[in-house]
């Protein structure tokens, strides 16, 4: 009698694929990296491999750290890792979908950069009223 179990092998007779399956969120976690290109987070490692890279460190950082390494362990529910990476992606300001929902606010700004540029005086000098385009 065996007292190693069998891994667990898809139809194609593929571990890792079972395994990246199984690890796979529902919705994909939409994100904004390195100087803005999208990315998709589609699972587990892969939000693992971001929060990994990731530069800075906080609270939320570590939430979702912590439940990636407990989703990986079979710890934590996928879709609670999930919710975890969501909103360590709001908090870091790289939230897609987030950003996507500011669209409506952004031709705003960009008409008062627009206007702050047309009004420079010739000489490349900005007006300091118009430096704030806020």
């Amino acid at each position: 009698m065996s007292l190693v179990s069998a891994p667990d092998v898809d139809a194609t007779g593929s571990f890792a694929e079972t395994q990246m399956t199984k690890k796979s969120f529902g919705r994909p976690v939409p994100i904004l990296v390195g100087l803005g290109f999208p990315r998709h987070v589609e699972n587990i490692w892969q939000a693992y491999d971001v929060l990994n890279e990731w530069p800075s460190r906080g609270p939320a950082h570590k939430a979702a750290f912590d439940a990636c390494r407990a989703g990986l362990a079979d710890e934590v529910d996928v879709e609670a890792v999930r919710a975890a990476f969501d909103t360590f992606a709001r908090k870091a300001g790289i939230l897609a979908y987030d950003i996507a929902a500011e669209t409506p606010a952004r031709p705003t700004t960009a008409a008062k950069a627009h206007d702050a540029w047309l009004k420079r005086p010739s000489d490349g000098r900005v007006d300091p009223e118009d430096a704030q385009l806020a």
